[in-house]
């Protein structure tokens, strides 16, 4: 069963379990839908290994041929793991904004953060309401 969680600010947290009960890390990118508000993507800013965040922290930059955005940390944690390809290949952000096109991956360092999230049905609902 894949785990995802979703902020207001169209971030999405792919969790990863160390067993059956310990949430250990989570992938994090945009959502689809920010993706097509922001339009081509043409440069990524990552955060550096290493680097500690706060939940709603700025993670990383996001420019497109419309305008600058941010990524922001859904939960608090260290970054462990960045997606080097977006540096060469920004656009994966918009041809694939949930699989490869994802941007940091953090351990994190509370778990109940996650109980803040949207789950998928809820963030469909609060899309929906946006248009």
């Amino acid at each position: 069963m894949v785990n995802i969680r979703y902020t207001r600010e169209h971030e999405w947290i792919r969790l990863e379990q160390s067993s059956e009960e310990i949430v250990d890390a989570g992938i994090v990118g945009i959502t689809d839908y920010a993706q097509q508000q922001l339009g081509d993507i043409v440069f990524v800013e990552l955060p550096t290994l290493g680097a500690v965040l706060s939940q709603g922290d700025e993670a990383a930059v996001i420019e497109s041929v419309k305008a600058a955005s941010e990524l922001y940390s859904p939960v608090g944690g260290e970054v462990v793991e960045v997606n080097e390809n977006l540096t060469e290949q920004p656009a994966l952000v918009n041809t694939d904004p949930t699989g490869s096109g994802w941007f940091v991956k953090i351990r994190l360092s509370d778990p109940n953060e996650l109980n803040g999230l949207m789950d998928e049905a809820s963030y469909r609902a609060f899309v929906d309401d946006l248009d």
